[in-house]
């Protein structure tokens, strides 16, 4: 069942940063963007904050900010391995996004 636009608001917000959209679009394919990690598979594990925050050259308090808003909206999940939070993208909710916008665009037609 596809989910209607208005619900879809958080998600939309929390993509509405280049900063945000960036990093999503690097945790779709983390093995392209980051080197290999110590601890935690990037694949199936996640990317370490750490990892995160050098590819931005942003501030690890603002990456973490960043990275809780992508949580919230169900836009990536997060997992502690030892020290570090690691956060993966759920591709699932960007194919809902997709999907929410092609029902509003077939309602027009």
């Amino acid at each position: 069942m596809n989910k209607p636009l208005l619900e879809m608001l958080p998600a939309l917000r929390a993509l509405a940063t280049p900063q945000r959209t960036k990093i999503m679009d690097w945790l779709l394919d983390p093995r392209a963007h980051f080197p290999p990690q110590i601890d935690g598979d990037l694949v199936n594990d996640g990317v370490c904050v750490g990892a995160i925050t050098d590819k931005t050259g942003l501030s690890q308090p603002t990456v973490t900010s960043h990275m809780k808003t992508l949580e919230a909206a169900g836009l990536v999940t997060s997992q502690k391995i030892k020290n570090w939070v690691f956060y993966k993208a759920d591709p699932s909710a960007l194919a809902d996004l997709g999907k929410a916008f092609g029902s509003a665009a077939n309602r027009q037609n």
